[in-house]
């Protein structure tokens, strides 16, 4: 028998999550620039455990209690953390094997928003196919959560949701009736035959630009670096390949 389509959602800003919050479906969270795509560069390079810390006090208890502890506001490092949120700072060398207590502006607050769904993934173009191939064995009802800037709309965060979106549609195992997924879906397939020259559009990129971390913009949007798939559960992100493989143990 023929699966039922199940439906995916997008919603712009954590400010209108309350809109779209579903126990029944699989959360993906997205931060494009940067928390996002370094947590999954974090796994990629053979992290144990992401911490993710919505305050700054917590942050700081993290580092009292011997944690490394990535932790940045509005792009700035604070001042009592090991190292910011750059995918270049999650290093092997730095990183493997370890627990890293992480602190941003707005992704990981985003994680936490989407705790009540039935899985919280965490996304980024560099484990794009790896996380749609994911939800489409699910077969669960999909939102995705654009983590975007201070409760605004973000068009990178928008740009990769149309880009999932269209590799869920594709599948015919979804389908949507939902504004801002048809949206993103048609934002992205505007702007992916030249993507990195649509991203200089991007308000996070003149932010970035005018602190000097914009050297990461080109790895940020580049698709399938990595197959690993950041989960979170009970207040900590781990790699959902390894989770599995204690479960079947």
């Amino acid at each position: 028998m023929a699966h039922q389509q199940k439906k995916v959602e997008v919603v712009f800003s954590p400010a209108l999550y309350g809109l779209y919050d579903n126990p029944e479906a699989n959360v993906v969270v997205v931060d494009i620039l940067r928390a996002t795509s370094a947590i999954v560069t974090a796994f990629k390079n053979g992290v144990d455990q992401v911490i993710p810390v919505p305050t700054r006090d917590e942050a700081r208890i993290y580092k009292q209690k011997g944690y490394l502890v990535a932790a940045e506001r509005d792009g700035y490092v604070l001042d009592f953390a090991d190292f910011g949120n750059s995918p270049y700072n999650f290093t092997p060398e730095r990183i493997e094997g370890k627990k890293v207590a992480y602190s941003t502006t707005n992704g990981t607050k985003a994680v936490y928003q989407a705790s009540n769904s039935k899985q919280v993934l965490i996304a980024s173009f560099l484990n794009l196919t790896a996380v749609a191939q994911m939800l489409i064995e699910k077969h669960d009802e999909v939102v995705i959560l654009c983590a975007g800037w201070r409760g605004k709309f973000s068009l990178e965060d928008t740009l990769f949701s149309g880009a999932l979106v269209e590799q869920l549609l594709d599948s015919g195992h979804f389908y949507t009736i939902c504004d801002s997924a048809t949206a993103s879906l048609d934002l992205w397939q505007m702007a992916k035959s030249n993507l990195m020259q649509y991203i200089q559009r991007v308000a996070q990129r003149e932010r970035l630009r005018q602190r000097g971390l914009d050297d990461v913009l080109e790895y940020c949007h580049t698709p399938d670096l990595t197959s690993e798939i950041p989960v979170f559960a009970n207040g900590v992100i781990e790699n959902y390949r390894k989770l599995t493989a204690h479960k079947m143990s």
